[in-house]
């Protein structure tokens, strides 16, 4: 899942990539309003982590354009105002969700993770299609119960494929989803991470199978299912 975080302070932002890339986001860091402005025009993101105390402007007001833009991107405020009018101004003016600094990494990953839950975002904790599970928290995919190795990316896509199960995932939203701005990305890379995660499944004896939709993108199916 692709994530734009806008924090100006590097440390902090620095640690906050880092824990969220281990979790399997994607992620895109910028410190300014006008970077995220540009960045969340140029790619669709699954999750927005904003500050509020930006050195070109107030992330609230940054927010309330976005908002206005009817740009319904889940966004979870991280700041160091944490009074009540200032959670409550928050949530108001369009966040999801406000957490305040100083916070926990794995607090900032249940949230994020809470939000993804969310209808249009996706549904449970643990996505299934047939015998193929994946665990959010965990990360780790089974088959009929037993757990799979796959290195990350194949674990980013199966999760992708799982949440929209029986829908088509293009691929220009699968490689969004899939890498950041900063990613060294080959012209094959999609193709080879889905034919070794197809080749992982069938292997282990799994009863989804990806199906490749010519020209358009991928389609993760139970075998059976509609």
């Amino acid at each position: 899942m692709r994530l734009l975080l806008v924090e100006d302070n590097e440390r902090l932002a620095g640690l906050m990539a880092g824990g969220l890339g281990r979790a399997g986001f994607a992620v895109d860091a910028f410190g300014s309003l006008e970077e995220a402005d540009a960045a969340a025009a140029a790619a669709d993101y699954d999750l927005i982590v904003l500050d509020l105390g930006l050195p070109d402007g107030d992330g609230l007001a940054w927010l309330k354009g976005f908002r206005a833009r009817r740009r319904g991107t889940p966004v979870l405020v991280a700041t160091a105002r944490g009074g009540l009018g200032d959670r409550v101004s928050g949530l108001d003016t369009g966040a999801d969700d406000y957490l305040v600094k100083p916070f926990e990494m794995d607090e900032l990953l249940a949230r994020c993770r809470a939000l993804l839950r969310r209808p249009g975002s996706c549904l449970a904790t643990v996505l299934t299609a047939g015998n193929v599970a994946f665990d959010t928290v965990s990360r780790r995919i089974s088959v009929g119960g037993q757990v799979i190795d796959a290195p990350r990316r194949e674990l980013d896509l199966i999760e992708i494929l799982l949440r929209r199960a029986g829908q088509v995932v293009t691929r220009p939203v699968l490689e969004e989803s899939l890498y950041g701005f900063n990613d060294e990305v080959t012209p094959n890379a999609l193709e080879a991470h889905v034919s070794r995660l197809r080749r992982r499944l069938a292997e282990a004896g799994a009863d989804a199978a990806i199906h490749t939709v010519r020209g358009v993108g991928y389609l993760l199916r139970a075998v059976g299912a509609a």
